[in-house]
This record gives C-alpha cells, structure tokens and sequence, in this order.
C-alpha cells in the first residue's frame, strides 16, 4: 500500500516536471491561433497511474498474500469504485502464512476492487493447486476477505484420474478444498 502510494507520488511529480520544462522550450505555445483537441475535464475516466511489466508482492495485514505478474497494471483510484485493471493478462500466486505457493491462477483479464477486496478474473482463467489439479473457467472470483473462491460460469477440473465437469464452483483459495455446483459429468482420464 505504501509502494503504490510512493508510486503515485512519484507519477505526480514527474507530470508536474515534465510540464514545467517544456513551457519552457515550447516557442510556439504563446500563439493565440493553436488549435487544440477536446480536454479530458472528467478525472473519474483515466487512470492515475500505468505501470508497464509488474512484478509485485501484496499484503493484506502485514502478511504477503499475493505474487501478482502482469503486462500492464492501471490504477482507477477516482472510479466509484475504486479499481485496478490488469487487461493485458496477469499471473496470479496466492501464498500462505509462510510465503509458499498454495495455488497459481492465469487469466486473459483481471480487476482487483479496493472497497470490497475482491479480484475478477475473466477469459481463459486457468488455476492450478499443490495437488497438480487444474481448473479451467471464464470467469472467477476471489473474495480476500473470506479467502473463498466462486464462479457461476462452466468449470472443467482435470483431477490425476478423471475430469469433473459443472456450472459453478466454490473453493478455498488454496483449491485443495472445493465445491462443484449443477455437475454435468465425470470422465476418465484414460492413458
């Protein structure tokens, strides 16, 4: 928290630089006949801060939760909500009390809610736990606040020798521990 407090600082004073020297060296902006585009007057709308190839630890509590990897990482902090957005795919680990991997998750998309600390995963969301099971959905949900996982949309898990197949799922974020709802079938695995 305090790293994307520092970031957004840091964000804020190079803008303010960059400004400052090139009214500077901009012999034309004191022309009265320079046409300018529309102003962006709506904050809400952009992002305050893009950073580009994060590699970053997260921690709820004073305890490191999450290993997040992703292409490009925006923060909305004047949306109502306030969200982040990872839209060019992320690489998710949640880790235990003692920084070991309990599950890794992939998606196409990801948004983290400030307010009420959930992640959305959607589009090719593919999760693995320590049991080497893998889960394969469009859309995912982790609530940080009750360390649950849940989707509503079409789950295939490829178990050692089987898959199960449903619409509806509910886990603890290690996923060793989980619920299938409206199962559609099981079926072997055969080698």
């Amino acid at each position: 928290s305090s790293d994307l407090r520092l970031m957004k600082y840091r964000t804020y004073l190079t803008t303010v630089i960059i400004t400052v020297v090139m009214s500077f060296f901009c012999p034309s902006c004191g022309k009265k006949d320079r046409q300018l585009g529309t102003a962006i007057t709506s904050r809400d709308s952009a992002s305050v801060v893009t950073t580009r190839g994060v590699d970053m630890l997260i921690s709820e509590n004073g305890i490191i939760r999450y290993h997040v990897i992703a292409e490009e990482w925006k923060m909305f902090d004047k949306m109502n909500p306030p969200f982040y957005s990872m839209e060019q795919g992320v690489l998710l680990e949640i880790l235990d009390s003692v920084m070991q991997v309990e599950s890794m998750l992939k998606a196409d998309t990801a948004y983290y809610m400030n307010k009420t600390k959930i992640w959305h995963l959607i589009s090719n969301v593919h999760a693995e736990n320590v049991k080497h099971e893998e889960f394969d959905t469009q859309e995912l949900f982790i609530n940080n606040g009750s360390n649950r996982m849940y989707s509503d949309s079409l789950i295939h898990i490829k178990q050692e020798k089987q898959i199960l197949v449903g619409h509806g799922f509910e886990s603890h974020t290690s996923l060793t521990e989980y619920t299938i709802r409206k199962t559609e079938g099981v079926f072997p695995i055969t080698e």
